[in-house]
C-alpha cells in the first residue's frame, strides 16, 4: 500500500501552496496570517526542539490548549518526530477527568497553554510518567518541570543548525507509516471510563479523501475554526481538509475566560468573513437566536416582514432537493427581493462571504436547517463519530435533503443490521455498520471494548438509521436512548425533543423517558426569563414570586407540549404514545459542568435518569402527573 500519512499531506500542499496563507490568528487588533511554507519551517523547527527535549518515536504527547496556530503546529511537529499527539479538551475541569486520560495514555510530555497551566499544576504530583511540561504563554514564574516554548524553540534552532540536524528530523517523518497512530483521541465517558480511540495516519488522510467526494474546497475557501480541536471532526473537517486544499485555517481569539472566548465568536466570524464554518446544533442555535434578537429590535413591522420572508423560502426550499419548480416562480421572485433588501443584511452579520455551515456532533433539527437554508447560508447536516474519524456521511451543495444525513462518502461500505446482525433493505431501520480506511485501530489499552465494536472489520456505531431510496442516510439516534413502551415497541426520542424545544422559546431543554412503562414522561428545562415575560404578558398585575404566576407558567408548558397532541396545531407530527404524559420541570439546566452533557453537548441520559430518580418516579402518581404539583411550583423559583 502507498504511504501517504498526515505528514504527506502537509508536504504535498506545502509543495504546491507554498506562498498561499494557511493559518490566521487574532492577537491583538486584527487577524494575520502565515503561509503554508512559513507554517512548515515552525513545524520543523518545533519537531527539533521536541527531539532535542528526547521525544522518542512512540512518545505520547499529550496537547491541553485554547485553539491557535500553536496548536496545529504543535500537532504537525508531534508527528514529525513519530510521536503520537494526545488532545485534551479544555472543558475538563474535573481533577479526575485529566489524570485519567494522562495517566491512561501514558503521556510523558504536556504541551499547555498559560490558560490552562493551573489544571496541570495541580494534579503534577500523580503523574509520574511525565518528564517535561511545555508553556505556550509567557507566565510570571516556571515551576518544576515546566518550560517555555521559547526555550524548546531555541533548542530546536540550535540542532537544525548543525550539521545533520534537519535530516535528522526527516528522518523521523519519512519513517512514519500509514498505521502508525497519530492521535488518542477521549470519548466523553458518559457511561463508563473514557475510551481512547486510537485513530492513525491513514485514518485521517482517508478520511479527509473520503469528505472531499462529497464538499468541495478551494484555495479561496477560509474556515474560522470554532469546533474544539482536540476532536477529530475538528481536524478532519477543521483543518486537515482545508490543509489539503490550500485554504485558509483561523482559530478564534482566546479571551481571558471561557465566556469571552465565546463572545469573541461572532466578533471573528464579522472580521475574518470565513466562506465555510463547521458548527454543533448548540452554536447553530445561539446563532438563530442572536439574527432573531436583532430582528426583533428593529421593530413590530420588521419582524412581520422577516416571519414572511422566512414561510416564503421554506415554501419554495421545501427540503432542497425538491426545491423550486415552474408553479413557485412567483415565490423565487418574491424571494430575490427579499434576499436583496432583507437576508443579504442578515449573512453580512456572518462576515458576508459564507457558503454553508456544516453541522455535525448531533442530530440537526430540520427547523434550523430550513432556517439557514432560508436567509442563504444552508447548513448541511453530516454523521460521523470518533471511531470513524469521523465523517461518514453529509449533504453538500450539489446534493442534500433536509432532514437527512446526506449521501455517503466514497469509499465507504455501509449496512444497516437488525437486532438479530440480518441486514435490513432500503428503508428499514437497523443499527448503521460501516467499513473504511477510516474506522479506528481499535480502543488503546482496551480490547474488550475493541472487539465489541468492531466485528469482521466493520465499526458498529451504536446508532440508529435507516437508507432511502436515493441512497440518503437518516440517523435516527443511539440504540441505548430508545424509548420501550410497556408492549416493547421501541422509539429515538432525539427528533421529538429537538424538534419541541426549537419551536418554543419557553422550553430550553427537554429529555424524553420510557423504560417499558405504561406512559412517556418528560424533564423538562425551562426559560425562566422567557417565562417571566409571558406572565407579565398575559397577567401583568401578578408577581412572579406567586403561585399564581408560577402555575401560569406550568401551564403554558403543559400547552406547548399539547400542540403536538390530538387537535393541537402540530397534531401528527409525533406518535402520541411517545409524547409526555406527565412533566417534571427542573431547577437547573443540562451542562458540561453537572455532567449531564458530554463534550460533544449531548445529554447524558443514565446520568439524568440516575440524579432525577425520585422525579421520574413520581411522574408515575397522580400527583406527578398534575403539572401544577408542589415539585414543579417549587422547581420555578
Amino acid at each position: 500500500m502507498k504511504t501517504f500519512t498526515i505528514i504527506d499531506l502537509f508536504e504535498k500542499s506545502v509543495k504546491k501552496y507554498a506562498s498561499n496563507s494557511f493559518l490566521w490568528e487574532k492577537k491583538t487588533t486584527e487577524f494575520k496570517p502565515i503561509t503554508y511554507s512559513e507554517t512548515y519551517e515552525q513545524v520543523y523547527r518545533m519537531a527539533a526542539g521536541l527531539m532535542s527535549l528526547g521525544v522518542e518515536v512512540g512518545d505520547k504527547v499529550a496537547l491541553l490548549s485554547e485553539g491557535r496556530n500553536d496548536w496545529i503546529i504543535g500537532e504537525l511537529a508531534i508527528l514529525y518526530v513519530g510521536a503520537v499527539n494526545v488532545p485534551l479538551s479544555i472543558k475538563l475541569e474535573e481533577k479526575n477527568d485529566l489524570l485519567f486520560r494522562l495517566n491512561h495514555s501514558e503521556s510523558k510530555y504536556i504541551i499547555v497553554s498559560g490558560g490552562q497551566l493551573r489544571k496541570i499544576r495541580q494534579i503534577i504530583n500523580e503523574l509520574p510518567l511525565v518528564r517535561k511540561i511545555i508553556v505556550l504563554d509567557d507566565i510570571d514564574a516556571y515551576e518544576g518541570m515546566e518550560m517555555p516554548l521559547a526555550t524548546i524553540l531555541s533548542e530546536g534552532n540550535k540542532l537544525l543548525n548543525t550539521t545533520g540536524g534537519r535530516d535528522a528530523i526527516t528522518a523521523r517523518s519519512k519513517a512514519v507509516k500509514n498505521d502508525d497512530l497519530a492521535n488518542i483521541s477521549y470519548t466523553s465517558g458518559t457511561t463508563a471510563d473514557p475510551k481512547g480511540v486510537m485513530l492513525s495516519h491513514r485514518n485521517y488522510t482517508a478520511n479527509v479523501e473520503q469528505a472531499m467526494s462529497l464538499i468541495k474546497i478551494s484555495p479561496k475557501d477560509s474556515n474560522l475554526i470554532i469546533i474544539p480541536l482536540d476532536h477529530c471532526f475538528g481536524h478532519v473537517a477543521g483543518f486537515y481538509s482545508f490543509m489539503a486544499y490550500g485554504a485558509n485555517v483561523a482559530t478564534v481569539q482566546v479571551g481571558r475566560t471561557p465566556i469571552e472566548s465565546l463572545k469573541n465568536i461572532p466578533l471573528n466570524i464579522k472580521e475574518f468573513k470565513p466562506t465555510i464554518i463547521m458548527s454543533v446544533p448548540a452554536l447553530a442555535k445561539n446563532f438563530r437566536k442572536n439574527i432573531e434578537n436583532t430582528i426583533q429590535k428593529k421593530g413590530k413591522l420588521t419582524e412581520k416582514i422577516f416571519k414572511h420572508a422566512l414561510k416564503t423560502a421554506y415554501d419554495y426550499n421545501k427540503e432542497g432537493y425538491n426545491r423550486g419548480g415552474i408553479s413557485q416562480i412567483h415565490k423565487w421572485l418574491l424571494l430575490k427581493f427579499y434576499n436583496l433588501v432583507l437576508f443579504k443584511k442578515v449573512r453580512e452579520a456572518l462576515g458576508g462571504k459564507m457558503r454553508f455551515f456544516i453541522g455535525g456532533g448531533a442530530l440537526l433539527d430540520i427547523e434550523l436547517q430550513r432556517f439557514f437554508y432560508a436567509i442563504g447560508i444552508p447548513m448541511f447536516q453530516g454523521y460521523g463519530l470518533s471511531e470513524a474519524t469521523p465523517v461518514i456521511s453529509s449533504n453538500g451543495f450539489k446534493k442534500h435533503k433536509l432532514g437527512s444525513s446526506g449521501k455517503l462518502v466514497k469509499p465507504l461500505k455501509l449496512k444497516i443490521l437488525d437486532y438479530e446482525g440480518n441486514e435490513q433493505p432500503v428503508g428499514e431501520k437497523g443499527e448503521i455498520v460501516i467499513r473504511g480506511e477510516n474506522v479506528m485501530l481499535g480502543y488503546w489499552k482496551n480490547p474488550q471494548a475493541t472487539a465489541e465494536t468492531i466485528r469482521d472489520g466493520w465499526l458498529h456505531t451504536g446508532d440508529m438509521g435507516y437508507m432511502d431510496k436515493d441512497g440518503y442516510l437518516y440517523v435516527l439516534g443511539r440504540f441505548k436512548s430508545l424509548l420501550i413502551s410497556s408492549d416493547g415497541e421501541k422509539y429515538s426520542p432525539e427528533g421529538i425533543e429537538e424538534g419541541i424545544c426549537d419551536k418554543s422559546k419557553y422550553i430550553e431543554q427537554m429529555m424524553l423517558h420510557n423504560n417499558q412503562d405504561p406512559y412517556t414522561v418528560a424533564l423538562i428545562v425551562p426559560d425562566i426569563q422567557q417565562l417571566k415575560r409571558y406572565v407579565e404578558r398575559i397577567s401583568p398585575d401578578t408577581k412572579w414570586d406567586t403561585r399564581e404566576a408560577k402555575e401560569l407558567a406550568l401551564k403554558k408548558i403543559q400547552h406547548i407540549i399539547n400542540r403536538y397532541k390530538t387537535g393541537g396545531i402540530y397534531a401528527g407530527e409525533y406518535p402520541e404514545r411517545w409524547l409526555p404524559a406527565a412533566i417534571a420541570v427542573l431547577p437547573e439546566a443540562f451542562t458540561e459542568k453537572n455532567h449531564l452533557l458530554n463534550s460533544s453537548l449531548k445529554m447524558v441520559r443514565g446520568k439524568i435518569e440516575e440524579k432525577y430518580k425520585d422525579r421520574l418516579e413520581l411522574l408515575y402518581t397522580p400527583e406527578g402527573k398534575n403539572i401544577l404539583n408542589d415539585r414543579n411550583l417549587f422547581a420555578l423559583k
